[in-house]
Protein backbone atom coordinates (compact mmCIF):
# COMPACT_ATOMS: atom_id res chain seq x y z
CA UNK A 1 0.00 0.00 0.00
CA UNK A 2 2.77 2.44 0.90
CA UNK A 3 4.40 1.78 -2.49
CA UNK A 4 1.12 2.59 -4.23
CA UNK A 5 0.87 5.85 -2.28
CA UNK A 6 4.46 6.71 -3.14
CA UNK A 7 3.81 6.00 -6.82
CA UNK A 8 0.72 8.23 -6.80
CA UNK A 9 2.64 11.02 -5.08
CA UNK A 10 5.48 10.76 -7.59
CA UNK A 11 2.99 10.86 -10.46
CA UNK A 12 1.37 13.98 -9.05
CA UNK A 13 4.80 15.66 -8.68
CA UNK A 14 5.71 14.83 -12.27
CA UNK A 15 2.36 16.11 -13.51
CA UNK A 16 2.85 19.33 -11.56
CA UNK A 17 6.33 19.77 -13.04
CA UNK A 18 4.96 19.21 -16.52
CA UNK A 19 2.18 21.68 -15.90
CA UNK A 20 4.63 24.30 -14.64
CA UNK A 21 6.91 23.75 -17.64
CA UNK A 22 4.01 24.21 -20.06
CA UNK A 23 2.80 27.24 -18.18
CA UNK A 24 6.27 28.78 -18.37
CA UNK A 25 6.42 28.14 -22.12
CA UNK A 26 2.95 29.60 -22.63
CA UNK A 27 3.94 32.76 -20.76
CA UNK A 28 7.19 33.25 -22.66
CA UNK A 29 7.59 36.53 -24.51
CA UNK A 30 10.55 37.81 -26.53
CA UNK A 31 12.40 40.76 -25.00
CA UNK A 32 11.30 44.14 -26.43
CA UNK A 33 14.16 46.36 -27.61
CA UNK A 34 14.56 50.06 -28.31
CA UNK A 35 17.51 50.84 -30.56
CA UNK A 36 19.90 53.30 -28.92
CA UNK A 37 20.91 56.45 -30.79
CA UNK A 38 21.70 60.07 -29.78
CA UNK A 39 18.81 62.21 -28.54
CA UNK A 40 19.61 64.97 -31.03
CA UNK A 41 18.53 62.68 -33.87
CA UNK A 42 14.91 63.26 -32.88
CA UNK A 43 15.31 67.01 -33.24
CA UNK A 44 15.33 66.30 -36.98
CA UNK A 45 13.52 62.98 -37.23
CA UNK A 46 10.62 61.18 -35.62
CA UNK A 47 11.28 58.39 -33.17
CA UNK A 48 12.50 55.34 -35.05
CA UNK A 49 9.47 54.05 -36.97
CA UNK A 50 8.32 50.56 -36.05
CA UNK A 51 6.50 47.91 -38.03
CA UNK A 52 3.52 47.05 -35.84
CA UNK A 53 3.45 43.52 -37.22
CA UNK A 54 7.16 43.02 -36.55
CA UNK A 55 8.18 44.71 -33.28
CA UNK A 56 11.87 44.77 -32.43
CA UNK A 57 13.04 42.23 -29.87
CA UNK A 58 16.45 41.13 -28.62
CA UNK A 59 15.82 37.61 -29.86
CA UNK A 60 14.45 38.76 -33.22
CA UNK A 61 17.51 40.89 -33.91
CA UNK A 62 19.84 38.07 -32.89
CA UNK A 63 18.04 35.66 -35.20
CA UNK A 64 18.11 38.25 -38.00
CA UNK A 65 21.84 38.69 -37.59
CA UNK A 66 22.33 34.93 -37.86
CA UNK A 67 20.16 34.80 -40.99
CA UNK A 68 21.81 37.86 -42.55
CA UNK A 69 25.05 35.88 -42.67
CA UNK A 70 23.42 32.50 -43.41
CA UNK A 71 24.65 30.94 -46.67
CA UNK A 72 21.86 28.34 -46.61
CA UNK A 73 19.62 31.06 -48.06
CA UNK A 74 21.38 30.62 -51.42
CA UNK A 75 20.81 27.66 -53.72
CA UNK A 76 24.38 26.35 -53.54
CA UNK A 77 25.04 27.35 -49.91
CA UNK A 78 27.71 29.88 -50.84
CA UNK A 79 26.17 33.32 -50.39
CA UNK A 80 24.36 35.31 -47.73
CA UNK A 81 23.02 38.84 -47.47
CA UNK A 82 26.36 39.74 -45.91
CA UNK A 83 28.21 38.58 -49.02
CA UNK A 84 27.08 41.67 -50.93
CA UNK A 85 26.43 43.96 -47.95
CA UNK A 86 29.77 43.91 -46.15
CA UNK A 87 30.23 45.71 -42.85
CA UNK A 88 33.69 47.02 -43.74
CA UNK A 89 32.11 48.70 -46.75
CA UNK A 90 29.25 50.26 -44.81
CA UNK A 91 27.09 47.23 -45.62
CA UNK A 92 27.53 47.78 -49.36
CA UNK A 93 29.65 45.98 -51.98
CA UNK A 94 33.08 47.14 -53.12
CA UNK A 95 32.42 45.54 -56.51
CA UNK A 96 30.58 47.58 -59.11
CA UNK A 97 28.08 44.78 -59.65
CA UNK A 98 27.68 41.93 -57.17
CA UNK A 99 28.13 38.45 -58.61
CA UNK A 100 25.35 35.92 -57.95
CA UNK A 101 25.93 32.28 -57.07
CA UNK A 102 26.62 31.33 -60.69
CA UNK A 103 28.66 34.43 -61.48
CA UNK A 104 25.75 36.34 -63.01
CA UNK A 105 25.77 40.11 -62.50
CA UNK A 106 23.06 42.72 -62.56
CA UNK A 107 23.35 46.36 -63.62
CA UNK A 108 23.17 48.12 -60.25
CA UNK A 109 25.52 48.51 -57.32
CA UNK A 110 24.50 46.99 -53.98
CA UNK A 111 23.12 49.78 -51.80
CA UNK A 112 24.49 50.48 -48.34
CA UNK A 113 22.29 49.47 -45.41
CA UNK A 114 22.26 52.20 -42.76
CA UNK A 115 19.53 53.95 -40.74
CA UNK A 116 16.95 52.20 -42.91
CA UNK A 117 14.17 52.28 -40.33
CA UNK A 118 13.46 55.87 -41.41
CA UNK A 119 13.24 55.01 -45.13
CA UNK A 120 9.90 54.64 -46.90
CA UNK A 121 11.08 52.92 -50.07
CA UNK A 122 13.86 50.43 -50.79
CA UNK A 123 16.16 49.52 -53.67
CA UNK A 124 17.44 52.12 -56.13
CA UNK A 125 14.02 52.26 -57.79
CA UNK A 126 11.92 52.09 -54.61
CA UNK A 127 10.07 48.96 -55.69
CA UNK A 128 9.53 47.80 -52.10
CA UNK A 129 7.88 49.79 -49.33
CA UNK A 130 9.20 47.84 -46.34
CA UNK A 131 12.43 46.28 -45.13
CA UNK A 132 10.58 42.98 -44.95
CA UNK A 133 9.80 43.25 -48.66
CA UNK A 134 13.38 44.24 -49.41
CA UNK A 135 14.72 41.19 -47.57
CA UNK A 136 12.47 38.82 -49.54
CA UNK A 137 13.66 39.47 -53.09
CA UNK A 138 17.36 38.50 -53.15
CA UNK A 139 16.66 34.91 -52.10
CA UNK A 140 14.62 34.11 -55.20
CA UNK A 141 16.32 36.51 -57.61
CA UNK A 142 17.88 34.33 -60.36
CA UNK A 143 21.00 36.50 -60.59
CA UNK A 144 21.50 36.64 -56.82
CA UNK A 145 20.82 33.70 -54.49
CA UNK A 146 18.65 31.92 -57.08
CA UNK A 147 16.82 29.80 -54.49
CA UNK A 148 13.23 28.89 -53.68
CA UNK A 149 11.68 29.64 -50.34
CA UNK A 150 10.48 26.11 -49.69
CA UNK A 151 14.10 24.95 -50.00
CA UNK A 152 15.28 27.60 -47.56
CA UNK A 153 12.55 26.73 -45.06
CA UNK A 154 13.33 23.03 -45.32
CA UNK A 155 17.02 23.62 -44.69
CA UNK A 156 16.49 25.89 -41.70
CA UNK A 157 13.91 23.54 -40.19
CA UNK A 158 16.40 20.65 -40.35
CA UNK A 159 19.22 22.75 -38.86
CA UNK A 160 19.23 21.99 -35.14
CA UNK A 161 19.95 25.64 -34.25
CA UNK A 162 17.07 27.34 -35.96
CA UNK A 163 13.81 25.94 -34.54
CA UNK A 164 14.91 27.08 -31.08
CA UNK A 165 16.06 30.47 -32.35
CA UNK A 166 12.75 31.01 -34.15
CA UNK A 167 10.86 30.01 -31.01
CA UNK A 168 12.81 32.55 -28.97
CA UNK A 169 12.13 35.26 -31.56
CA UNK A 170 8.55 34.47 -32.60
CA UNK A 171 7.21 31.85 -30.16
CA UNK A 172 6.98 29.17 -32.82
CA UNK A 173 9.29 26.50 -34.19
CA UNK A 174 7.34 26.43 -37.46
CA UNK A 175 9.65 28.31 -39.81
CA UNK A 176 8.34 30.08 -42.89
CA UNK A 177 9.57 32.76 -45.30
CA UNK A 178 7.54 35.46 -43.60
CA UNK A 179 9.37 34.94 -40.30
CA UNK A 180 12.76 34.75 -42.04
CA UNK A 181 12.37 38.15 -43.64
CA UNK A 182 10.90 39.60 -40.45
CA UNK A 183 14.01 38.58 -38.53
CA UNK A 184 16.38 39.94 -41.18
CA UNK A 185 14.44 43.21 -41.24
CA UNK A 186 14.75 43.51 -37.47
CA UNK A 187 18.53 43.14 -37.72
CA UNK A 188 18.69 45.69 -40.53
CA UNK A 189 16.71 48.20 -38.46
CA UNK A 190 19.35 47.87 -35.74
CA UNK A 191 22.08 49.10 -38.16
CA UNK A 192 22.17 52.74 -37.04
CA UNK A 193 25.10 55.09 -37.61
CA UNK A 194 25.26 58.48 -35.87
CA UNK A 195 28.79 58.57 -34.47
CA UNK A 196 30.98 60.13 -37.15
CA UNK A 197 33.31 63.08 -36.63
CA UNK A 198 30.77 65.16 -38.54
CA UNK A 199 28.15 64.25 -35.92
CA UNK A 200 30.52 65.14 -33.11
CA UNK A 201 31.26 68.51 -34.70
CA UNK A 202 27.92 69.55 -36.16
CA UNK A 203 25.40 68.09 -33.73
CA UNK A 204 27.42 67.74 -30.52
CA UNK A 205 29.48 70.92 -30.78
CA UNK A 206 33.00 69.50 -30.55
CA UNK A 207 34.85 71.90 -32.86
CA UNK A 208 38.19 70.19 -32.26
CA UNK A 209 37.38 67.04 -34.27
CA UNK A 210 37.64 68.67 -37.71
CA UNK A 211 40.78 70.24 -39.15
CA UNK A 212 40.73 73.44 -41.18
CA UNK A 213 40.58 71.69 -44.55
CA UNK A 214 37.54 69.68 -43.42
CA UNK A 215 35.88 72.84 -42.11
CA UNK A 216 36.48 74.48 -45.47
CA UNK A 217 34.84 71.46 -47.12
CA UNK A 218 31.88 71.75 -44.77
CA UNK A 219 31.35 75.35 -45.87
CA UNK A 220 31.39 74.23 -49.53
CA UNK A 221 28.96 71.37 -48.80
CA UNK A 222 26.36 73.67 -47.23
CA UNK A 223 26.87 76.73 -49.43
CA UNK A 224 28.65 76.82 -52.79
CA UNK A 225 28.12 73.11 -53.46
CA UNK A 226 24.48 73.06 -52.31
CA UNK A 227 24.99 69.37 -51.48
CA UNK A 228 22.75 69.44 -48.43
CA UNK A 229 19.69 70.20 -50.55
CA UNK A 230 19.38 66.47 -51.30
CA UNK A 231 21.75 64.98 -48.72
CA UNK A 232 19.97 66.63 -45.85
CA UNK A 233 19.62 66.52 -42.06
CA UNK A 234 20.90 63.64 -39.95
CA UNK A 235 20.17 60.93 -42.52
CA UNK A 236 22.24 62.83 -45.13
CA UNK A 237 19.51 61.86 -47.58
CA UNK A 238 16.01 63.15 -48.26
CA UNK A 239 14.88 59.63 -49.26
CA UNK A 240 13.63 61.00 -52.59
CA UNK A 241 14.12 59.87 -56.19
CA UNK A 242 16.05 62.25 -58.43
CA UNK A 243 17.87 62.47 -61.75
CA UNK A 244 21.27 64.05 -61.06
CA UNK A 245 22.25 64.52 -64.68
CA UNK A 246 24.31 61.40 -65.24
CA UNK A 247 23.11 60.53 -68.77
CA UNK A 248 21.64 62.01 -71.92
CA UNK A 249 20.10 58.66 -72.83
CA UNK A 250 18.97 56.22 -70.13
CA UNK A 251 20.00 52.58 -70.24
CA UNK A 252 18.17 52.10 -66.92
CA UNK A 253 14.91 53.95 -66.32
CA UNK A 254 15.15 53.57 -62.55
CA UNK A 255 12.04 54.75 -60.71
CA UNK A 256 10.15 54.86 -63.99
CA UNK A 257 10.32 51.06 -64.22
CA UNK A 258 8.22 50.91 -61.05
CA UNK A 259 5.77 53.77 -61.50
CA UNK A 260 5.42 53.38 -65.30
CA UNK A 261 5.46 57.17 -65.37
CA UNK A 262 7.79 58.51 -68.07
CA UNK A 263 8.55 61.56 -65.93
CA UNK A 264 10.23 59.22 -63.42
CA UNK A 265 12.63 57.76 -65.98
CA UNK A 266 16.24 58.19 -64.96
CA UNK A 267 15.42 58.89 -61.32
CA UNK A 268 17.10 56.92 -58.55
CA UNK A 269 17.01 57.03 -54.78
CA UNK A 270 19.16 59.64 -53.08
CA UNK A 271 21.57 57.59 -51.01
CA UNK A 272 22.80 58.55 -47.57
CA UNK A 273 26.33 59.96 -47.47
CA UNK A 274 26.98 58.24 -44.16
CA UNK A 275 30.19 56.18 -44.40
CA UNK A 276 30.50 57.30 -48.03
CA UNK A 277 34.28 57.03 -47.76
CA UNK A 278 34.04 53.22 -47.69
CA UNK A 279 31.02 52.56 -49.94
CA UNK A 280 32.72 52.98 -53.34
CA UNK A 281 31.94 52.60 -56.20
CA UNK A 282 29.31 55.30 -56.48
CA UNK A 283 25.96 55.97 -58.20
CA UNK A 284 23.30 53.39 -59.02
CA UNK A 285 25.57 51.70 -61.54
CA UNK A 286 28.84 52.15 -59.67
CA UNK A 287 30.32 54.16 -62.53
CA UNK A 288 32.51 56.34 -60.30
CA UNK A 289 35.36 54.63 -58.47
CA UNK A 290 36.35 57.52 -56.20
CA UNK A 291 34.86 60.49 -54.37
CA UNK A 292 37.05 62.69 -56.53
CA UNK A 293 35.21 61.43 -59.61
CA UNK A 294 31.86 62.11 -57.92
CA UNK A 295 32.86 65.68 -57.11
CA UNK A 296 34.09 66.15 -60.69
CA UNK A 297 30.69 65.06 -62.00
CA UNK A 298 28.91 67.77 -60.03
CA UNK A 299 31.64 70.28 -60.79
CA UNK A 300 31.79 69.90 -64.55
CA UNK A 301 30.14 66.66 -65.71
CA UNK A 302 26.38 67.21 -65.49
CA UNK A 303 24.47 66.54 -68.72
CA UNK A 304 22.29 69.61 -69.05
CA UNK A 305 20.00 67.91 -71.57
CA UNK A 306 19.30 64.85 -69.42
CA UNK A 307 15.52 64.17 -69.44
CA UNK A 308 13.63 64.72 -66.15
CA UNK A 309 16.57 66.57 -64.62
CA UNK A 310 15.92 67.36 -60.98
CA UNK A 311 15.14 71.02 -60.28
CA UNK A 312 18.00 71.22 -57.79
CA UNK A 313 20.40 70.04 -60.49
CA UNK A 314 19.24 72.75 -62.88
CA UNK A 315 21.02 75.22 -60.64
CA UNK A 316 24.25 73.31 -61.13
CA UNK A 317 24.18 72.85 -64.91
CA UNK A 318 27.06 75.30 -65.24
CA UNK A 319 28.91 73.27 -62.62
CA UNK A 320 29.81 74.18 -59.05
CA UNK A 321 33.00 75.75 -60.38
CA UNK A 322 35.24 74.59 -57.60
CA UNK A 323 38.97 75.13 -57.70
CA UNK A 324 41.31 72.16 -57.37
CA UNK A 325 41.85 73.03 -53.72
CA UNK A 326 38.12 73.34 -53.07
CA UNK A 327 37.58 69.89 -54.59
CA UNK A 328 40.15 68.44 -52.20
CA UNK A 329 38.55 70.26 -49.29
CA UNK A 330 35.10 68.89 -50.14
CA UNK A 331 36.38 65.32 -50.45
CA UNK A 332 38.16 65.68 -47.11
CA UNK A 333 34.90 66.79 -45.53
CA UNK A 334 32.90 63.92 -47.05
CA UNK A 335 35.24 61.53 -45.26
CA UNK A 336 34.18 62.96 -41.90
CA UNK A 337 30.87 61.10 -42.36
CA UNK A 338 32.73 57.84 -41.60
CA UNK A 339 31.55 56.12 -38.39
CA UNK A 340 34.30 53.78 -37.24
CA UNK A 341 32.17 52.39 -34.42
CA UNK A 342 29.50 51.35 -36.93
CA UNK A 343 32.06 49.76 -39.24
CA UNK A 344 33.63 47.76 -36.41
CA UNK A 345 30.66 47.07 -34.12
CA UNK A 346 30.81 43.37 -33.20
CA UNK A 347 27.02 43.33 -32.70
CA UNK A 348 26.72 43.77 -36.46
CA UNK A 349 29.38 41.30 -37.53
CA UNK A 350 29.15 37.69 -38.68
CA UNK A 351 28.37 35.58 -35.56
CA UNK A 352 29.63 32.35 -37.13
Amino acid sequence: MKYQIAFVMMTLVLMACKKNTNQSADNYEPTPVSIAYPSWVNVYLSEMPQNASNPLTKEGIELGRQLFYETQLSLNNTQSCGSCHQQANGFSDSSRYSAGIDGSKGNRNAMAIVNMAWSKYFFWDGRKASLEGQAHDPVTNPIEMNNEWHTVVDRLSKDQRYPTLFYKAFKTKNIDSNLVVKAIAQFERSLVSFNSRFDQYYFEGDTSVLNQQEKNGLAIFFNKGDCNHCHSDVLLSDDAFRNNGLDKVFTDNGRGLVTKDATDNGKFKVVSLRNIEVTAPYMHDGRFKTLEEVVSHYNEGIHKDSPNMDDNMQKLIAGIQLSSQEKRDLVAFLKTFTDQHFLNNQAFSNPN
